[in-house]
């Protein structure tokens, strides 16, 4: 039975994020470590904090609005599905939106963003394995979202995130080099006007695949949060 403390799991992550850099070449400072607080308290996110941890990921805007409002201090990322009802609460909480799916979204958001003077940092999430129950725009739909998005003067597109199918850690290497290679393309046309560094990949079975790919956040729940498979990065 395992034994071991939320601030001992963090650590090992934070170390296989370093191991995986030092693979590739990479510096570990490169790499965001999210922890993904949407399944726990308010009360382990304080533990994950003594821990070391500064940033934080919520799929659900109420517990955005509740864990920011405990943790100012710290920096929150909405990860989850955006309800257009959601966005006056979305929108100025979290730091960084990883999920902006749809052209749609960005009129809203625009809006609530210029309500409250300030310009919000987004991640257009794109399903570049195809698979029909992963959101996201199809890769050769970025190009015109973001030509979409550069009329909102209050939105900054910062890059792209996305989410690898489960099962071989193959497909899932492919899944993140296409972000990658979709990315490096777009800087091309899009970076005399837009810094689209970031690169939203990877979580707990995946991570370290996605730091080789180029990912600059992964983000980790269950690794950190739960005993279930913990001392799988002890090594």
């Amino acid at each position: 039975m395992l034994d071991m403390s939320l601030a001992q799991r963090y650590e090992d992550v934070k170390r296989a994020v370093e191991k995986a850099c030092v693979r590739v070449g990479r510096n570990p400072g490169e790499v965001v470590l999210v922890a993904v607080s949407k399944t726990v308290d308010s009360a382990a996110v304080h533990e994950a904090i003594l821990a070391g941890a500064g940033d934080f990921g919520e799929n659900r805007s109420e517990e955005l609005l509740t864990k920011a409002a405990a943790f100012p201090d710290k920096t929150w990322h909405f990860i989850g599905n955006i309800q257009s009802r959601k966005i006056k609460d979305i929108v100025g909480t979290a730091d960084l939106i990883h999920s902006v799916d749809r052209t749609s979204l960005f009129d809203p958001m625009q809006r609530r963003a210029a309500e409250l003077g300030i310009k919000q940092r987004i991640l257009l999430e794109v399903n570049v394995s195809g698979e029909e129950t992963k959101s996201g725009f199809a890769p050769d739909e970025v190009r015109y979202a973001l030509q979409v998005v550069s009329n909102c003067e209050n939105l900054v597109v910062c890059g792209l995130m996305t989410m690898a199918p489960q099962g071989a850690l193959s497909r899932a290497r492919e899944t993140f080099r296409g972000l990658r290679e979709l990315r490096d393309i777009l800087m091309e046309e899009f970076g005399d006007t837009m810094d689209l560094q970031e690169l939203s990949m990877g979580m707990s079975e995946d991570f370290e695949t996605a730091i080789e790919e180029g990912a600059t956040i992964v983000r980790v729940g269950r690794s950190i949060f739960s005993e279930e498979n913990a001392d799988i990065y002890r090594r």
